[in-house]
């Protein structure tokens, strides 16, 4: 697995293993937390547990958070990033189970779990901790645009959940393996869970998220690479601002654009079209020049989940002939994934 990020957030260590809580989710997109510490931390989730009527899962045992206090959970997380990062009102009874069962809860919504009445009581009676890893540092710059020292790659989407954080990880490892100093950066709740540390972009005020960004990719070794998670999609018409924040505060050398197979509509957002992988590379790089001017683009990472290998072969082979970059899923790995590697570290 990549290095762990520093840790920007002064906290405790989380408590672990974990049950994964997916509320009442029927669309997955809105349940990547829990998909992506099933991916990037299996070792250390030992089930699943859901509202009736949830149809998402992540194939883990479903679990009561009796039985899953039984084999070792140590917490519950809420495994849900919906819109707006609301608790609904029918989730609170489960998460009461949690901590009636002596579980500590971890939160990633914009909802502080301390802010619910019900929870907050029956954390203080049973002695359970209620943690949201959605909390940025305190004291963030406003950001400076002084160019920092070191490498930086940014993922870059044409719409939310569809691949920028598995790309990142991907790539941190990657770079790990051909022996380069490579962290992985975290710059959502799902990533921070996952490397232990980073900064929740859309938590922070505005005026501070660009420097906010230059804190989580600071002044490094010359061959020392950030790899850095991207959020939202510049083109976004709810989050393009976080975006944009990132990208000025990354200052990155490289981005890598992220574009699921197939996804015609935003997420959440079915009347707005996404914007092509041409338009996406052309938006970033003008941006992304006004505070490094040397930023390029080294490829595309296509999310090709839906399609079996073949089809899935195809898709990648004919969008590199048009685009004319390396592209891959860096899921599915070969040489179309070594080959964007190598576009990254040209």
């Amino acid at each position: 697995m990549p290095n762990a990020v520093p840790a920007l957030r002064e906290a405790e260590p989380l408590p672990q293993p974990y049950l994964l809580f997916l509320g009442d989710v029927t669309e997955p997109g809105y349940a990547k937390t829990a998909f992506g510490l099933r991916d990037w931390a299996g070792e250390r989730c030992v089930g699943e547990y859901a509202c009736k009527g949830a149809t998402v899962t992540t194939g883990l045992p479903f679990l009561s958070p009796p039985q899953a206090r039984m084999l070792g959970a140590r917490s519950m997380v809420i495994g849900v990033a919906n819109p707006g990062g609301r608790i609904p009102a029918n989730w609170i009874p489960l998460l009461l189970d949690a901590l009636h069962a002596g579980l500590d809860l971890i939160g990633g919504m914009h909802a502080r779990l301390a802010e619910i009445e019900p929870l907050r009581n029956a954390a203080v009676v049973h002695g359970r901790r209620l943690i949201d890893v959605r909390e940025p540092p305190v004291g963030l710059p406003v950001a400076s645009g002084r160019k920092r020292s070191g490498r930086r790659l940014l993922t870059v989407g044409t719409d939310c959940a569809l691949g920028k954080k598995y790309t990142a990880l991907s790539l941190s490892r990657a770079f790990a393996s051909r022996g380069i100093d490579a962290d992985f950066r975290a710059s959502g709740q799902t990533g921070i869970l996952i490397a232990g540390g980073g900064v929740p972009m859309d938590a922070v005020v505005a005026d501070f998220a660009a420097g906010a960004a230059e804190t989580l990719s600071p002044d490094a070794d010359a061959g020392h690479w950030d790899v850095i998670e991207g959020q939202g999609s510049l083109s976004h018409p709810a989050y393009a601002g976080v975006s944009l924040a990132l990208l000025h505060g990354s200052q990155p050398d490289v981005i890598v654009v992220c574009h699921e197979h197939g996804r015609e509509r935003m997420l959440g957002h079915p009347h707005f079209a996404l914007p092509s992988v041409e338009d996406t590379i052309d938006l970033a790089l003008r941006l992304g020049a006004r505070t490094n001017p040397a930023i390029r683009c080294a490829g595309v990472s296509l999310n090709t989940g839906a399609l079996d290998a073949a089809t899935a072969q195809r898709a990648i082979e004919a969008t590199a002939a048009r685009l004319g970059l390396p592209v891959a899923d860096p899921m599915r790995g070969g040489p179309a994934f070594d080959r964007l590697v190598d576009a990254c570290l040209a």
